[in-house]
């Protein structure tokens, strides 16, 4: 016997072919005898179940046989994927006829072997239907398969034991199967309740059975339900497409993205087609042409977006190996591979490939706009409301009419007469509050040729565009549009290259363009004294008053250099070179705006990478910055930069960094070097410490005084001075003093520990504290002219955040136990120094760098490398080992990759000079780190 194809017939009227199995579509990704053979199917099932016993064995052989099937037919479809990965549809559709197959095999074994018809009536005709994403014939390796079992009337007991032999064959087969057994009436009844299964219902699709009944369906569905409720139904669905996006960030440029849940992604697309096929009764997207709705061109982008997007999925399951569709850092590498893409000029395969993710993703939304337009042209979408209730109030220009609340225009052919008005309509969106309308923005981008050179050179575009940067207070607005239609990057050519750019690090949430954005944002809320609280320092900065267009133009520009194997800061400032006089700025502007650019992640890597206690480190960095005026822009330039980094980026420990540097560098330019003078500094922070001190009688606080070095008191502040004070009072040799409070000012626990002095004591911290899970931001340690080592560490929790108060008395205990040696740190890391699987795929090159003059008195080893739990651990026990002795170390971490700079000295007391020693004690470093990394590999 075999499996024969489609009779448009009921199955209860041909009991011996009950079952069908649909033909093979056009243009499958492989050969359709490999995805499912239907006369060796048909044969095996044949003979196995023949010689089945009972109910129990048809079904084992059945699934054994599909199970091989199945097996044998996603082989094929991954071989072929893996040699056309970029073909999508072909394998989508293979997927989606191989579980055609699968299904029909199963409801024939059903219908026919275990639940045969023995009276035949019009009561047990059934119609199987595809809905959803297999309805469409758009199916991932592992999508979900959505069925409908549809009867003329109520379910009947064959029916209800048919559909559940069926559904327990399916869950053997290891299917993820959704199902619904419903009525004509059912369905009618439900789909005017509830919109997601009215969506599933627009896109059904005959299986088997009774191929009338479906008809019908579809017939009551367009006449008593589809054709009277459009403006529900797109009203619904942007309404479910709004509150997903929610869910999902609402950012297109998040640096990963849901494939299909997210902004641009597929369901964006398939929103777009629901709405078209509800309202227009398309059939195939191509439909949309013909309506009007999109240009060919415009279709033709459509289809490719979808093909990618699709063919990213398809490479998402087959990496992970189950369903997925999150775009996760471990993912994205393999991806890229599979879809083929190489290394190229300096850029990761990975950067290569998510740059076109969210070109493509930026297209879907540009693509969702025009159909909205054309939603509100038939008055199936109420139009926007307008940005400002002000904005209605003013007039627009006489090249523009207001449609649907959007600014339209009233001559295309006239708009386009003057080139000038491809950047004057973005100015004139920001004055009068207004939406550009989709047409608008359909033709601006059908004409980005007509900004050329002279039009970039021409003294009214420049002043048009820093009206858009500079006059309205939301600049960022008109920038992103600007840039979503392509005109940004016409207008600046140099740009175009960081437009949907992705570092492919933990550090960024945004591409590239995106962080531009968002810093220019964080610069108008500042300049807005919307900030005041959060940022005081660049807030006074910009009250004060600075030059508004060197600020701006240099972060427009701050990493226009990216991308490129070259340092991006000093490319970038090449880069600047060329566009600020092209821009008409004025000579001493171009000047300002390419050093900022040059040096704008000095003041962010000395502040977080550097001691700025040490009086060496701040006049260096007033040395570079040479004026008030210069530290003042990069300060409000860093200050943007980091908050434009992620929403979680910037924290009350970067501020204090920051504003400390800032006040100590503008305190070294006013008053003169001599400010930072150390001895001045001491004797400040013993006069504070005195003051701090009331209950403690004056012989004391002279001792207390008089018992440190000199960096102990310019290193810490006067509340750390205090509680120093307070664990050495009256101190035995044999004890060890923890207290530990949180630091609310830096976003951190603080750790004070005071103990008898030792070689290693700063390894044997980081050990204990590595032990209880924290991180280490800060750490610096001193030891006393009478043998006590006090040592201050400032640690945050897993989140980046201080210690619960809560949590305090246990964290003191467990770190009390390490330190008195009742667990050993070097053994009991072992087992929980890992590396997260989303973290895997960093590779962070190490680098290990020796700085003499950066500080008077110390040596400044810096290490930057892959960061993990016991790193910190393993490099302090390296210098230990080494008889270097640490003083301080800062702690910088970008993601997975963490900078950390030790302040040491030889057991001598010395610098390190001695090239060979620096040799060796680099080699021994990049070991430690070499093997905590294959450590935390082997997890």
């Amino acid at each position: 016997m075999t499996l024969p194809h489609a009779p448009s017939v009921a199955l209860a009227s041909e009991p011996a072919l009950t079952t069908t199995i649909l033909p093979p579509p056009e243009d499958l990704i492989c050969d359709a005898a490999a995805i499912f053979d239907i006369a060796a199917a048909s044969a095996d099932l044949e003979t196995a179940i023949d010689a089945a016993q009972t109910p129990a064995d048809v079904r084992k052989v059945t699934v054994q046989i599909l199970s091989e099937a199945n097996t044998r037919g996603r082989a094929a479809i991954a071989a072929g994927i893996a040699k056309r990965p970029l073909d999508a549809r072909p394998a989508v559709l293979a997927y989606a006829w191989l579980t055609d197959c699968l299904v029909g095999a199963v409801l024939w074994v059903a219908s026919v072997k275990l639940h045969p018809i023995v009276e035949p009536s019009d009561k047990d005709n059934i119609a199987v239907l595809a809905v959803g994403g297999y309805g469409r014939r758009e199916m991932s390796p592992f999508s979900d398969v959505d069925l409908l079992f549809l009867s003329p009337a109520k379910i009947t007991g064959r029916m209800e034991n048919l559909i559940e032999s069926m559904l327990y064959m399916f869950w053997d087969l290891h299917l993820k199967v959704g199902h619904a057994s419903r009525t004509v009436k059912e369905c009618l009844t439900l789909g005017r309740e509830d919109f997601t299964i009215r969506t599933a219902m627009l896109e059904l699709r005959f299986l088997a059975g009774d191929l009338a009944l479906k008809e019908k369906l579809l017939t009551r569905l367009r006449t008593e339900l589809f054709r009277s409720t459009g403006p529900e139904f797109v009203t619904a669905k942007l309404e479910e497409r709004t509150e997903r996006l929610k869910k999902q960030g609402n950012q297109r440029y998040v640096v990963e993205p849901n494939v299909k849940e997210g902004k641009g992604g597929l369901r964006d697309l398939q929103s777009l087609y629901w709405i078209a096929k509800y309202v227009n009764d398309v059939r195939v997207a191509a439909d949309l042409v013909d309506l009007g709705v999109f240009t060919r061109e415009e279709y033709a982008q459509f289809r490719q977006a979808e093909n990618f997007l699709m063919a990213t999925r398809n490479a998402l399951h087959l990496a992970a190996n189950r369903g997925m569709d999150q775009l996760t850092f471990d993912m994205q590498p393999e991806v890229a591979e599979r879809l083929g893409y190489v290394d190229i000029r300096g850029r990761r395969a990975v950067e290569v490939f998510m740059q076109d993710y969210f070109r493509h993703a930026t297209r879907v939304g540009e693509l969702t706009r025009i159909l909205l337009a054309a939603l509100e042209a038939q008055h199936l979408k109420p139009a926007p409301s307008l940005q400002r209730m002000l904005s209605r109030t003013k007039k627009v220009g006489t090249l523009y009419k207001i449609v649907h609340n959007r600014l339209a225009l009233v001559d295309p052919q006239a708009f386009l007469a003057d080139k000038l008005n491809m950047i004057r309509i973005f100015n004139e969106t920001l004055r009068t509050g207004y939406l550009i309308h989709p047409d608008a923005m359909r033709l601006i981008a059908a004409n980005l040729r007509l900004i050329d050179d002279d039009m970039r050179r021409n003294p009214e575009a420049n002043r048009i565009f820093f009206d858009i940067m500079l006059k309205h207070g939301n600049p960022e607005r008109g920038l992103r549009r600007m840039n979503e239609i392509g005109v940004l990057g016409a207008f600046i050519p140099e740009f175009q290259n960081i437009v949907a750019m992705m570092q492919f690090n933990m550090y960024h949430s945004y591409t590239v363009d995106e962080h531009t954005i968002q810093c220019i944002k964080t610069l108008a809320e500042i300049e807005k004294a919307e900030l005041v609280e959060e940022l005081p320092i660049a807030s006074g900065i910009l009250k004060d008053g600075v030059n508004r267009k060197v600020i701006y133009v240099a972060l427009l520009l701050h990493d226009i250099g990216k991308g490129r194997p070259e340092d991006h800061s000093i490319i970038g400032a090449q880069i600047a070179r060329r566009i600020c006089p092209r821009l008409g700025l004025k000579p001493a502007e171009c000047e300002t705006v390419e050093w900022l650019v040059r040096y704008h992640l000095l003041m962010s890597d000395i502040a977080q990478k550097r001691d700025i206690s040490d009086p060496r480190t701040v006049r260096d960095f007033a040395k570079a910055v040479r004026s008030r005026s210069r530290l003042d822009l990069l300060t409000v330039l860093t200050v943007c930069d980091i908050r434009g980094v992620g929403p979680n980026t910037w924290n009350n420990w970067k501020a204090q960094l920051l504003r400390n540097l800032h006040r100590q560098t503008a305190l070294a330019l006013e008053g003169g070097m001599e400010a930072l003078n150390r001895e001045a500094r001491e004797g400040e922070a013993k006069r504070h410490l005195r003051e701090a001190l009331t209950d403690w009688e004056p012989a004391a606080i002279k001792r207390e005084t008089q018992r440190h070095y000199g960096p102990y008191w310019q290193g810490l502040p006067t509340s750390a001075h205090v509680i120093f004070a307070n664990l050495l009072k009256d101190m035995r040799d044999d004890e060890i003093h923890v207290d530990l409070m949180p630091d609310e000012d830096r976003d951190a626990t603080r750790a004070c520990f005071a103990l008898v002095d030792h070689p290693g004591i700063f390894s044997r911290l980081a050990g204990a504290i590595a032990l209880v899970g924290a991180n280490v931001v800060d750490a610096r340690t001193f030891t006393s002219k009478d043998g006590y080592a006090t040592a201050i560490f400032w640690i945050q929790d897993g989140d980046e955040s201080p210690y619960d108060t809560a949590r305090l008395p246990r964290l003191k205990q467990m770190i009390s136990k390490t330190l008195r040696g009742e667990v050993v740190a070097r053994d009991a890391l072992k087992d929980r120094d890992k590396i997260k699987k989303r973290e895997s795929k960093f590779n962070v090159p190490t680098s290990i760098s020796f700085d003499n003059e950066g500080s008077e008195i110390f040596t400044i080893v810096e290490v930057d490398t892959r960061d993990r739990p016991g790193l910190l651990y393993d490099l302090t026990r390296a210098l230990a080992a080494n008889n270097i002795t640490i003083s301080t170390a800062q702690i910088a971490t970008y993601g997975a990759q963490v900078v950390d700079s030790f302040y040491v000295k030889d057991m001598f007391g010395m610098k390190l000079h001695s090239e060979t020693r620096l040799k060796a004690l680099e080699k021994k470093l990049r070991e430690a780190i070499t093997r905590g990394a294959e450590r935390a590999r082997a997890k």
